[in-house]
């Protein structure tokens, strides 16, 4: 079990020019339309004319001679490069902001000299639009979703407005690469500024989540170099945006033993915790839903490794409740839910429960399947979420929605409904206090319920198919050695 806390307050490669050419510098603007919208654009063109200079004349006959037997030597065609810097452009109308994309490209200008352009991207910056849902005021609840922030992280801001949410998860940076770009200064004004616009407390509602790429259970020195750089770089943004939580996957044991991955995850969470970069952040372990390699898919793999952590103040559990339901924690009835909370609190402790995962699951109980499902279509079902938003205990708490938001449309493409996220969470707003026996409740969970039977049972039947085929291996294999006899006793 978790130690409980005590109760606290110009180099070039080219070759140099010869003397006797010139360089020229040219100013240059110029005006372009995008979408109907004017930009102006600055653009400064270091241009360097290889304009050769006549020789001085020369009084001796045999260089008159060797200069008219010379082969004259092509005219090389001056170069231009620039380097143009946009401005942002919003378009109102449709609440977007309109970047050019970054292209280097050759053109041609006006006396047939080449331009070189590599167009530099600046910040994306997106308006504020109308929203889908507004803001619930003065709510018990801090209900949002994990929003987009492309573009910069200031753009999460304005995502979490539009689908009135009070609190929201983001990828800080590209979660797919491990190659990043460093904090933009200006990026995280805006985040800051916005936040204070908006009454939003990025501290207490804000929790990122961390790369799916970093393990901090790989013994490998490079690979855990290479995850700790990117796990560390998380902290340090989360430091200079004022943000006090910062969610990751503990990792998986497939190259070492659960011990000793446990080991090693706690060891590089204490090393971050040492760094001043770091400021306060505390970093949120994710229960998970596989078991097997991969780590926190108990409650007590999460406790061994909070166990392990030095300073217990700055390490916490972000709950997320498909992943646990599908690890074979019931959430499902009042009992349930009493037990499975109680033994969290047992094994790990309340007092490091730091933020949901609000999450149903097309996976039934135990299925070690990782498929979110939206709220009340999944087995979970609309009770689970009911005994959640109604524990006065977790009030208070970021509770962020992961479920899908695709739909197909008519044309059979599949796009995002943000509006989904917004109904869901007034959804879940609307739960508290209200009555499970009532003819409302009851009604919706039919609704929900319905919405979710053909995914439910697609997903349902793979995984009773896999239980009888796990649970008589040697019976398969044995019709399959029969079939072979037969055809053998055919063949003879």
């Amino acid at each position: 079990m978790a130690k409980k806390l005590p109760k606290t307050t110009s180099d070039s490669s080219l070759s140099p020019l010869p003397s006797n050419f010139a360089s020229v510098t040219e100013q240059v603007s110029f005006e372009t339309r995008v979408s109907g919208k004017k930009r102006k654009a600055e653009t400064t063109i270091d241009a360097t004319k290889r304009i050769k200079k006549a020789p001085a004349p020369s009084d001796k006959p045999e260089d008159a001679v060797a200069g008219a037997e010379a082969t004259p030597r092509p005219k090389r065609r001056a170069t231009k490069e620039a380097i143009v810097k946009e401005e942002t452009i919003d378009d109102r109308d449709n609440g977007k902001t309109l970047i050019r994309n970054n292209k280097s490209e050759d053109e041609s200008g006006d006396d047939g000299a080449k331009v070189k352009k590599t167009t530099t991207r600046k910040t994306r910056n997106v308006k504020n639009m109308a929203p889908i849902a507004e803001r619930t005021k003065d709510t018990k609840l801090r209900v949002g979703a994990h929003v987009s922030s492309a573009g910069g992280v200031q753009n999460a801001i304005v995502n979490l407005i539009s689908i009135g949410g009070n609190a929201f998860a983001m990828f800080l940076k590209n979660h797919k690469k491990w190659e990043s770009k460093d904090l933009d200064p200006e990026h995280a004004n805006l985040f800051i500024d916005r936040c204070k616009e908006n009454s939003i407390c990025a501290a207490d509602c804000c929790l990122p989540h961390g790369s799916y790429l970093v393990n901090l259970a790989h013994p490998d020195p490079e690979r855990k170099k290479q995850a700790y750089g990117s796990f560390l770089n998380d902290l340090t943004r989360c430091h200079k945006l004022g943000i006090r939580l910062y969610n990751f996957h503990p990792g998986n044991a497939n190259a070492t033993t659960r011990e000793e991955g446990i080991k090693l995850i706690a060891e590089n969470i204490n090393q971050a915790h040492k760094d001043p970069a770091t400021g306060g952040v505390i970093t949120v372990l994710e229960t998970m839903a596989s078991l097997g390699n991969t780590i926190g898919g108990t409650f007590k793999d999460l406790a061994a490794i909070i166990e392990l952590v030095k300073d217990q103040s700055r390490v916490g559990v972000c709950l997320d409740t498909c992943h646990v339901f599908a690890a074979g924690y019931d959430l499902r009835t009042r009992e349930t839910y009493a037990q499975t909370m109680e033994k969290f609190d047992k094994e790990i402790g309340f007092e490091y429960l730091k933020a949901f995962h609000i999450n149903d699951s097309k996976a039934p109980l135990s299925s070690h399947r990782d498929l979110h499902a939206r709220i009340g279509t999944g087995y979970l079902g609309l009770r689970a979420f009911h005994n959640i938003v109604n524990d006065e205990r977790f009030h208070g708490l970021p509770m962020v929605l992961e479920t899908p938001v695709d739909v197909i449309g008519e044309d059979g493409k599949k796009t995002e409904d943000k509006g989904i996220w917004a109904r869901e969470i007034k959804m879940l707003e609307r739960l508290v206090g209200m009555d499970v026996e009532s003819n409302e409740f009851k009604e919706l969970e039919a609704k929900l319920q319905e919405e979710g039977t053909a995914e439910r049972d697609r997903i349902g039947g793979q995984v009773e198919r896999k239980k009888i085929k796990d649970a008589n291996p040697k019976r398969t294999r044995a019709k399959k050695q029969i079939e072979s006899e037969d055809v053998d006793d055919m063949e003879d």
